[in-house]
């Protein structure tokens, strides 16, 4: 390590005053990238979990996509990527002799359920951590959903008739 440090206090007398001070601002740009780097290793997520026993721990965040690891026997690398857009709009069809149409979606405020057969027939609307935020009874071929003060995010409406489920809704909440 001192023949490098010598090696580079020779090299830096040979140079002059504007080559000294590229090599310092060079260097203070290798700092701060350093620096940096230290942070790149975390991962902020609004989901995931940590399980741990004795003989393992399992860490792990949703929406992050594993595609490659490496082991060297006592390190190991996972490399992945976010997915920065999930889409969550769909229809679940479990009765193809009901016709329920759902809009807007996306929607802002208030959503629309239209069905023609509509009586005895109850929704229930669910946040992406399954639970339920939302439920009522559909009163007319149109039924006005005015209830969407929820939080923007992704929620499914499940249609249900005498405890069987006829259709689930993946919707999107905007601002």
């Amino acid at each position: 390590m001192s023949q490098l440090i010598s090696r580079l206090r020779v090299q830096m007398n040979r140079l002059n005053s504007k080559q000294k001070m590229k090599v310092v601002y060079i260097g203070v740009l290798i700092c701060i990238f350093n620096c940096f780097s230290v942070f790149s290793q975390e991962v902020i997520s609004t989901q995931g979990e940590t399980y741990s026993n004795a003989s393992a721990n399992i860490d792990f965040t949703i929406g992050e996509t594993v595609i490659h690891t490496v082991s060297d026997g006592s390190n190991e690398l996972t490399q992945g990527f976010h997915q920065t857009t999930w889409i969550f709009l769909g229809i679940e069809d479990f009765s193809q002799e009901v016709q329920i149409n759902l809009y807007p979606n996306p929607s802002v405020d208030v959503i629309t359920i239209e069905s023609s057969e509509y009586k005895e027939h109850l929704f229930e609307m669910f946040d992406s951590g399954g639970k339920l935020v939302l439920q009522g009874e559909l009163v007319a071929e149109k039924t006005h959903i005015k209830g969407m003060d929820l939080a923007p995010g992704n929620y499914a409406l499940t249609i249900r008739k005498e405890g069987r489920v006829l259709k689930t809704f993946k919707l999107l909440k905007s601002y």
